[in-house]
């Protein structure tokens, strides 16, 4: 299911266009100011008055996914600003698409103002389904077939959207009355980009302090490991993934998760190849070009563990790697670890994981990885 998704989120990718042209001149001449972000290439947020004027970029063309205003609702809102698209801060009832949005809402003890999400089924998250559980979350259902009624029971006022749905987001935004808010954080493809979208919701909730931080602690412990990895003589091979429907998806060579392995001192197979999407490739150029590598990366999205010989009895194919042979595959329970909810705003954990596996010399003795293991388990 994930894989499928994964499929459909490239096509999208492609397949999307960005909404009309952009009032982004009009506006940075009322919010000229620097850019508290740092990392991030498809957001740019900065100080406005008492509030904050945020430019959510296009990564597809040169127009905007959408401009807006944050100011508090305890303030008078200023005149210029009565023709342009505010969100009052801090947001009271928000439904989030996204469980990486939900979660830092979690994290920062803000989880009240979350009223919806979607495919609550695919969450393990105990606090998260009690929620749903007692009512005070609601299910919305999946992007592509909303529950309307629900959506409009709650009475949003803001939307977190994922923006590379094929559904108009405006429909729901008309039905609500909510301002959509286009959360682009999976089209970064720097680890401490993506994470950076934390601060957002720190921005809306208040907690500005709080988040600046939180995300402050992460860089110092991303860059930390990083360093150590930078001079590494040697630096072992990685791929990735494993084929759906016969044909292998693999992270381009510009892609978030190739970014991770050269930071923890590995070199991607396809390292050479300058695209952030997802290649499809066949399996027999896959078992030419990586069949001598190191280290496999493996994403487990079914409700049993994998083991060799399962792998084995799933597609005879996966023994000829070396990677197999030398007992070096590296496996993520999705569900179990909670990657989809948590790893982004880990990304400094996600890091060790793999320096832990690459070089375990550069890392404490009894490290206990957080969301990828070497697969140890036989049969």
């Amino acid at each position: 299911m994930k894989n499928l998704l994964f499929i459909c989120l490239s096509i999208s990718c492609i397949l999307f266009s960005c909404g009309g042209p952009s009032n982004k001149d009009q506006n940075a001449t009322l919010a000229k100011s620097e850019n508290l972000m740092e990392y991030t290439s498809y957001i740019d947020i900065t100080n406005y008055k008492s509030g904050y004027y945020i430019n959510v970029s296009c990564p597809w063309n040169d127009k905007s996914l959408g401009e807006f205003y944050l100011y508090p609702d305890t303030l008078q809102l200023p005149d210029e600003l009565e023709t342009k698209l505010v969100i009052r801060t801090p947001v009271k009832n928000v439904i989030a698409y996204s469980s990486t949005q939900w979660s830092v809402f979690l994290e920062l003890g803000e989880i009240s103002r979350v009223k919806g999400i979607l495919e609550s089924d695919y969450t393990d998250n105990p606090e998260i389904k009690r929620l749903l559980a007692e009512k005070k979350i609601e299910d919305v259902g999946i992007e592509t077939s909303l529950k309307t009624e629900i959506a409009i029971n709650l009475h949003p006022d803001v939307i977190l959207y994922t923006p590379y749905s094929t559904v108009p987001k405006t429909e729901i935004g008309d039905l609500t009355g909510a301002v959509m808010f286009p959360f682009a954080d999976y089209l970064e493809n720097h680890p401490l980009g993506r994470a950076e979208w934390l601060k957002l919701i720190g921005y809306l909730t208040c907690r500005e302090k709080d988040t600046d931080q939180w995300f402050n602690d992460i860089v110092t412990r991303y860059d930390s490991l990083k360093y150590i990895c930078q001079n590494v003589e040697n630096r072992p091979t990685v791929f990735s993934d494993l084929p759906f429907e016969g044909q292998w998806y693999l992270p381009g060579g510009a892609s978030y998760i190739a970014q991770i392995f050269h930071d923890a001192g590995a070199d991607y197979i396809w390292k050479d190849n300058n695209s952030t999407a997802s290649l499809p490739v066949d399996a027999e150029t896959v078992l030419s070009k990586a069949r001598d590598a190191d280290f496999w990366r493996i994403m487990n999205s079914t409700n049993t563990e994998y083991s060799y010989n399962r792998l084995a009895v799933e597609n005879e194919l996966y023994t000829y790697f070396k990677a197999y042979q030398n007992r070096n595959i590296l496996v993520c329970d999705i569900r179990r670890s909670g990657y989809f909810e948590k790893s982004e705003y880990e990304p400094d954990l996600l890091l060790k994981d793999f320096v832990f596996a690459f070089h375990p010399e550069l890392v404490e003795t009894d490290y206990q990885p957080h969301y990828f293991y070497k697969l140890t388990n036989e049969k």
